[in-house]
Formats: C-alpha cells, sequence, structure tokens
C-alpha cells in the first residue's frame, strides 16, 4: 500500500492504535522527522527491498526478510524488531523478519537496553544465548530475538530477502543462498562505543537510524 506523505500523517493516528505509549511517542518525536532525510543512495536499497514486499503480499504470499550481520548480536535484531514494528504501524500484512549472522554468538545487552529506552517492552531471560521476548505493543506478538546463523530455525531457507546490515558480513557473503533478493544496508557498528562515556548514545542513534529507515521502507510497499 503506498501513501503519500500527508496522508501518512492521517492515517497514523489508526494505525499506531496498539503501541506502548512510549514506544509510540518515540516513533513520532524521533523516527517519522528523520523519514525524509534517509539518504538517496540508502533510499534506493530500500526501494528494492520495498518492491520485494509489495510483490509478495500482493500475490498473497508472506514477505520475509532476514536481516545479517556477522555476530547477529546488534544491528541485524535492531532491523528486526524495527521493521517488524514498521510493518505494523503502516498496516502492511504479511511480513514476516528474521535476523542472524555468518556465527552466532548473543543479542547483546547493549542493544537491548536501546529497545527498552526506545519504548519496548523486553523480556529478560538468562543463559549464554538468552531468547529476549520483544513487543512493541500490550497485545503484540512476541519477537523472540537470539543470536543464530543466517539458515539456522526459525529462519526461512529460501524465497526470502537477505539484507546485509554490516560490511563485514555483506563481504563474507556475497551469495546468500535461498535468497530471492540480496539487499546491501550496512551500519556503523555501536560496539565501537563499548564501555565508553557515549555508548548509550551511540546503540540509541543506530537504533534510530534503523528505525528511520525501517520506517522509509515500509512506508513505500
Amino acid at each position: 500500500m503506498r501513501y503519500a506523505w500527508g496522508v501518512m500523517l492521517v492515517l497514523e493516528a489508526t494505525l499506531a492504535d496498539g503501541y506502548l505509549e512510549a514506544l509510540e511517542e518515540t516513533v513520532r518525536a524521533r523516527v517519522l522527522p528523520e523519514l525524509e532525510r534517509v539518504p538517496a543512495e540508502r533510499r534506493e536499497e530500500l526501494t528494492r527491498l520495498a518492491a520485494f514486499v509489495r510483490s509478495r503480499t500482493d500475490a498473497g504470499e508472506r514477505a520475509q526478510l532476514t536481516f545479517i550481520c556477522t555476530h547477529n548480536s546488534r544491528r541485524s535484531h535492531l532491523a528486526q524488531v524495527w521493521s517488524q514494528t514498521a510493518a505494523a504501524w503502516y498496516g502492511v500484512e504479511g511480513v514476516e523478519t528474521y535476523s542472524g549472522g555468518t556465527e552466532a554468538t548473543a543479542f547483546d545487552p547493549r542493544a537491548v537496553a536501546a529497545l527498552e529506552r526506545a519504548g519496548f517492552a523486553v523480556g529478560r531471560p538468562g543463559g549464554d544465548n538468552p531468547r529476549y521476548a520483544v513487543r512493541f505493543g500490550p497485545a503484540a506478538p512476541e519477537m523472540f530475538c537470539f543470536s543464530k546463523v543466517y539458515s539456522d530455525p526459525p529462519n526461512p531457507l529460501e524465497g526470502f530477502a537477505a539484507v546485509m546490515t554490516c560490511t563485514a558480513a555483506d563481504e563474507a557473503c556475497p551469495i546468500v543462498h535461498g535468497a530471492a533478493l540480496r539487499v546491501s544496508l550496512p551500519y556503523l557498528d555501536p560496539k565501537q562505543a563499548d564501555d565508553t562515556p557515549e555508548e548509550a548514545r551511540r546503540y540509541d542513534e543506530r537504533s534510530l537510524q534503523i528505525a528511520a529507515e525501517m520506517f522509509y521502507l515500509m512506508s513505500r510497499v
């Protein structure tokens, strides 16, 4: 479904029903104002991805997006969560989002904290590779986020769009087996600020950049 920018503003009041209050405030105040500032070269890749989603949903099929980075610990998870959230905001049905890495580690607690600061509800289990349950609304389905290789369950094995969210994974995987589309959307790694006074600000900055681009994507479907 395609919306002109002005029409989008009118529709948002109903499309955002069911969002957690703090998250809705974040989207309106900090995410939506950035959509028009998404760089042209990234809009091109996002538009390719939107066309994939539209073609699948128009055919009555699921549009499966797998976001891939090296360790599946930060950027790919942020993209998975924000893209599913954006699809719900714009009423784009049939979208399923996943994430994976070229190797598995764990969903980094700093990235989890950035989602909580944005307003998401996050269940925090224990363990070496915990399965975080993330919600954007009280009645929204849980998104289970944990580190895995991109071909591990529950990720799809064929017909999905592979979205490369880091340069290292992009270079390491010139071919993603089973993917119907491969899109390059690398983001700077907030890990560079770990254990520094800039840590929270850098993670929030990256989370909101990814959010704006995922909202731009779904606004173009």
